[in-house]
Parts: C-alpha cells; sequence; structure tokens
C-alpha cells in the first residue's frame, strides 16, 4: 500500500499489517490461480538467466508469501534448476525488518519450509517507490501487485468535507481523478523498461466497479462516510480543528475498469508504444472475513473488536498526519484512540451492514 508523500499504513509492531488484513490475502489468494496459470505459459528464458520476480507495494510480505510460494513452485516445476529472484519494494519507511524476518521463517507459527530457505531463489528489498523505475532495463520477469496502486503521488487538492474522493465534490474529485490516470501511466510506464519481452504483470487495484461499488462500499454501511462522520464529530466536539479535519484527505483514488483499460485501448498512447497490451482485465469482489464470520458467531462485541483493526491497519496514518505536529505526541495518539474508539463502539452497537468487502480490478498485461 505505497503512496509517494509518505502516507502509509502504520506499523505498529512485527507482523501487525499482515495480522490484520486478512482479507487482503485472500484477495492475493484468489490471484494466485491466474499467476501460476500465467508462469506455466511463458516462454522459456535462455540458460544462465534468473526468473525475476518483484512485489511492487509489498508492505511487511506476509499476505503475498503463499503465492510467491505457489510462482516459485510453478517456475521450478517447468525448470527445476531455473535460478529465482523476488525483489520486494515499498517506500524507504516501510517494515522491511519484518518482511525479512517472515521470509527468513523467524515470525509466527507457519510449519512451511521458509521462502528464503528454498534452493536458488534469492530475495531482495528496495526501498523505492512503484512511481520509479525499480529494476534494470528488460530484466523483470513477472511482476505482482495488489491492493497498491490505488495511492496516487501526490494529492491534488484537500477535499473540504469528507476524508476519500469517494465522497468528494464533483470538482474535487476530477482534480483526483486527473491525478489517478496521469499516476496509472506513470507505473506502467516504469513497467514497461523494466519488463523483459514476454515479461508479465498481474495487477489487482482497488476499484469502482461496473455496479459502482468499492471498498467497504457494497451494502449497508459506506465504510468512508463513517470514517468522514466519526472524523467530523471530533471537529464539532472541539477536540480538532478546522485545518486538521481537512488534512485528513486519502491520497487514493478508485479508477473505473474503463480507465484502467483506457491507455491500452488507445494504440497511439505512450503505454500502447511501450510494448505493453492488456490481455485480460475483469472485477472480483471478496467478502469480508470479519463480516462473514460475524454472520456465524452473532457476536456484536467480537465483531468490532476483530474489524476495526483491519481498518485501522491502513488508515490510522492519514488521521495522524492530519493532526497538528505541534500537538504533544500523547495527545496526538489519543485522539487517534478516540477515533477508532468511537467507530468501534458504532459497529458493537449496530454491527448489521458493516463490512469492507474488497472490490477490486485485476489486470493481466503483457511486454511483446
Amino acid at each position: 500500500m505505497s503512496a509517494a508523500d509518505g502516507q502509509k499504513i502504520a506499523m505498529r509492531g512485527a507482523g501487525y499489517y499482515s495480522a490484520n488484513t486478512v482479507g487482503a490475502k485472500y484477495v492475493i489468494d484468489k490471484v494466485g490461480d491466474l499467476v501460476v496459470k500465467a508462469v506455466a505459459g511463458m516462454p522459456r528464458l535462455a540458460d544462465g538467466q534468473p526468473f525475476a520476480v518483484a512485489d511492487f507495494g509489498a508492505a511487511d510480505g506476509g499476505t503475498s508469501m503463499d503465492m510467491m510460494r505457489r510462482l516459485v513452485g510453478a517456475v521450478r516445476e517447468r525448470e527445476p534448476n531455473r535460478a529465482i529472484s523476488i525483489t520486494y519494494t515499498d517506500l524507504p519507511h516501510n517494515d522491511f525488518s519484518t518482511l525479512f524476518r517472515l521470509s527468513q521463517g523467524l515470525l509466527g507459527t507457519s510449519t512451511e519450509v521458509p521462502l528464503a530457505e528454498t534452493p536458488g531463489l534469492y530475495i531482495f528489498g528496495s526501498g523505492t517507490s512503484f512511481y520509479r523505475q525499480i529494476l534494470p532495463d528488460n530484466s523483470l520477469s513477472f511482476g505482482f501487485s495488489a491492493t497498491a496502486m490505488h495511492w496516487i503521488s501526490t494529492r491534488p487538492c484537500m477535499i473540504a468535507d469528507h476524508v476519500q474522493a469517494v465522497g468528494a465534490t464533483e470538482a474535487e474529485r476530477a482534480q483526483f481523478r486527473a491525478q489517478g490516470l496521469r499516476d496509472w501511466e506513470t507505473i506502467l510506464l516504469a513497467r514497461a523498461r523494466e519488463l523483459r519481452s514476454g515479461g508479465r504483470l498481474a495487477l489487482a487495484n482497488f476499484c469502482v466497479d461496473e455496479e459502482g461499488r468499492y471498498l467497504g462500499h457494497t451494502t449497508g454501511v459506506d465504510m468512508f462516510d463513517s470514517f468522514a462522520r466519526h472524523w467530523r464529530d471530533l471537529l464539532a466536539a472541539g477536540r480538532i480543528g478546522e485545518a486538521e479535519y481537512v488534512n485528513a484527505t486519502f491520497q487514493q483514488f478508485y479508477k473505473t475498469p474503463d480507465e484502467f483499460a483506457a491507455p491500452f485501448r488507445d494504440p497511439a498512447s505512450p503505454v500502447s508504444r511501450s510494448g505493453l497490451r492488456l490481455e485480460n482485465i475483469f472485477t472480483m469482489v471478496t467478502p469480508c472475513p470479519y463480516a462473514e464470520a460475524f454472520r456465524v458467531h452473532g457476536n456484536a462485541q467480537a465483531f468490532a473488536k476483530a474489524y476495526v483493526p483491519t481498518l485501522r491497519s491502513w488508515s490510522e496514518t492519514v488521521f495522524a498526519n492530519a493532526l497538528d505536529p505541534s500537538r504533544p505526541s500523547g495527545d496526538r495518539a489519543a485522539i487517534v484512540d478516540n477515533l477508532y474508539g468511537a467507530y468501534e463502539a458504532d459497529v458493537a452497537r449496530a454491527p448489521e451492514g458493516h463490512r469492507m468487502d474488497y472490490v477490486h480490478c485485476v489486470t493481466e498485461i503483457v511486454k511483446e
């Protein structure tokens, strides 16, 4: 979940992100079948060339670890002795320490052989935004990214009375859309330089789907409206100031499938001229695991305590960074705790309709 200005998920201890984003892992596991099939059909490399993989916006790597095992297995099934490299990329302040410990089996209770102990597999980390070229020209065999490229490179404006572009005014949203489309082209052109001929990308990005659904807005309560309401309540109570209220603007934009596909459908676009071709595109909805579990156990308090931390795992830094830096750190922490405490109490009091279903647009891209 990368963003060029540092609006990043809060790492609240080793493995916190992966532990509290079970739904994100479910998404990656679903895309895993597509990845394995794509790898199995790729042309073989010349002798001596490594099969180079990159995970763009990897966070702590935990959510994609099982999929990477499958990807490595698919390569080795065809070519048992082929050297493989995996480069995990994210912003410089990412929790790479946890990523490397997870890959070496130093965290958690998995009985699997640690990924890093796979013979002939070489794991690297790059603290570089995916808005820049990260790997050498014509070196990447397979690029993957999930739930990351909705973070845009800069906020084109502040949203005056909401927290995310889905609730912005028409004029505000137009600015976010323009930035999101520019950024999508930038991302694709950087990947085009990195990919070798025949190389592929599998990207699963948040979107607004054909039915108008998006993350946390599939049925019942709208998650971003809830964030905005609770943040507005803190303003009304005098707990935060007007500037702090406005500063809580998520640096995100959710594109539609048509917006994802547009650069490929124009043969004169820089993306088309770079050699990238859109091979497949579809949307999918992954049910919120916490809401699904609540349907079984029916305990509203337990649901709220499990559900709100997954929202907090990727949103907390946005609200923390919105606060005046001159405030004492304890005061800032208390305000953020107040926000999520109110959200948790809201869910516990009226749990029906609260759910963070994941809505993704999956694109398979090949470089000719």
